[in-house]
Parts: C-alpha cells; sequence; structure tokens
C-alpha cells in the first residue's frame, strides 16, 4: 500500500493506494485476469473531442524556456495569466476541468510567461504543453 497526498481546493488529504501486481511478487508489467467492468459510453455530443497528441515542449514553443504540461486530459478553464507577465513560483497560470473538477496548473518556478499555447474552452490531454515560461 502507498501513501499520497492529494490536495483538492485547498484541502489536503492523505489517502491509501494499493498497487497492483507487485505485491504478491507478479511484476507490474505482467498481464492480470480482472472480472470484466461495466463499460459506460459518453455520447459524443456530452465528451469534448481530445486535442492532437501533445508536440515536445521545445518545439510547441520554439525556445529554450520551461513548459507547463498538462497533468491530466480536460478542459482549459480559465487562463489567469497573459504573455509577457511575471509569475511567482506556484502560482496558479490556469485553470482545468477534468472529471466535473476544476484543477489549477501552477507554475513550476518563478519567470516570465512567454507563451500560451491554449484558450480557455480547448480540450488538452495529458503531457500537453500549454503554456511556456521564459
Amino acid at each position: 500500500m502507498k501513501m499520497l497526498r492529494i490536495t483538492l481546493q485547498g484541502k489536503t488529504y492523505e489517502v491509501g493506494v494499493e498497487v497492483l501486481g507487485t505485491e504478491s511478487g507478479v511484476p507490474a508489467s505482467a498481464p492480470v485476469q480482472t472480472a470484466a467492468a461495466p463499460v459506460v459510453v459518453a455520447s459524443a455530443a456530452s465528451a469534448p473531442s481530445p486535442a492532437a497528441a501533445p508536440a515536445p515542449a521545445a518545439a510547441a514553443a520554439g525556445g529554450n524556456g520551461d513548459a507547463v504540461t498538462s497533468p491530466m486530459p480536460g478542459v482549459v478553464m480559465k487562463l489567469n495569466v497573459t504573455v509577457g507577465q511575471q509569475v511567482a513560483e506556484d502560482q496558479v497560470v490556469l485553470v482545468l476541468e477534468a472529471m466535473k473538477m476544476e484543477s489549477p496548473i501552477y507554475a513550476p518556478h518563478a519567470g516570465t510567461i512567454a507563451s500560451i499555447l491554449v484558450k480557455a474552452g480547448d480540450a488538452v490531454v495529458e503531457g500537453q504543453v500549454l503554456i511556456q515560461l521564459s
């Protein structure tokens, strides 16, 4: 069992997560048979269309700065910064909505917003470059 600390909307929770396939001596890469789970199919009208595959950080901005990437698939709800704006480490730069929850995305360090590669309403995929810092 792994203990993780998760912060949601300013509240911190400690949760235990069982890592399957490693505690029983079976490598994690080995296939594990499980009972079939029900499949939920969302209609095309209710789900945002996925964005293209994420671009590499250097290619996306054409520079040497640091990329702020999406930690999960979701939809950009709000941009809190503009190009040229100075940001502090851990400042909220944008808000993603994923699974009906709003998740703030933070600047990894202090810097200047060199480029913003998304806009409000854009669907993004995990790992996609959202903002480039310099």
